[in-house]
């Protein structure tokens, strides 16, 4: 989350270049939405499965990270792709995702339309439907938020590759087992992994490579691999040690 914000940083003040970038999670965490309550993070069974908690700068509900490819796309609100606001941007991105997936052979669908109405609050990301969600056999499979900040915008998504889903309800508070069990049957029931839409695994590298031909594609880009600046890696340092692993932040809400 740190390196993220230190791209955006970067981006804003003409330092960086808009940027796509990949990465995996290690060990498990569970990240938790700009303002979403920290209460709802059952810290105990949290660390007896030595997973981590970190809160993310965008929106959303708790995610948790592991066995998936998780991408962030970084710029500035000028720039084509991410102009005109936030449905208009993430329209944009959701057609590259699903151009993506779908090179993966999934048998994907793009949800229109404005969110479905909630009457309970609900702590799972996987589980809401969101506008312009990508779908495989009627459940959802990528979760997207994004940021818009005066450095520029921020998005994050993730799309889980295999394992059981149902895992982050293992690290939720939940009123009794009953309702966990229930949250867990619930959430298989309307989300799915790539392995389990599939039926066969695809490796991290496979799906990264799917997301850079989606969006150089679907979007019209050409993307130049690199790595990070000594700036931005001195940067994300700096907001490591001062936001993203410091309770102030963490546990804010």
């Amino acid at each position: 989350m740190a390196v993220d914000e230190a791209i955006l940083e970067h981006v804003g003040r003409g330092e960086s270049p808009p940027t796509l970038r990949l990465y995996a999670w290690e060990p498990a965490c569970l990240s938790l939405g700009r303002s979403q309550p920290f209460a709802d993070v059952d810290g105990k069974r949290l660390q007896a499965r030595g997973w981590e908690v970190v809160r993310r700068p965008t929106g959303g509900r708790a995610i948790l990270h592991t066995d998936e490819l998780t991408y962030s796309i970084t710029g500035s609100a000028e720039e084509p792709v991410l102009a005109g606001g936030v449905l208009e941007s993430y329209n944009r991105i959701a057609q590259a995702l699903s151009f993506a997936v779908k090179s993966l052979e999934l048998p994907v669908e793009m949800k229109e339309g404005k969110p479905a109405e909630h009457t309970v609050s609900n702590p799972v990301c996987f589980e809401v439907p969101s506008t312009y969600e990508i779908t495989a056999n009627g459940k959802k499979l990528i979760g997207s938020a994004q940021a818009r900040k005066q450095e520029g915008v921020l998005q994050h998504g993730s799309l889980p590759l295999t394992g059981d889903l149902a895992r982050i309800c293992e690290a939720l508070v939940f009123e009794d087992e009953d309702a966990r069990a229930i949250a867990a049957q619930r959430l298989l029931k309307s989300a799915t992994t790539v392995e389990s839409a599939l039926g066969r695994v695809v490796p991290w590298e496979a799906a990264a490579q799917a997301f850079v031909h989606g969006f150089e594609s679907q979007l019209g880009l050409c993307f130049e691999r690199g790595e990070l600046s000594v700036l931005e890696l001195k940067r994300a340092d700096e907001l490591m040690r001062e936001k993203y692993d410091h309770p102030s932040w963490t546990e804010r809400v």
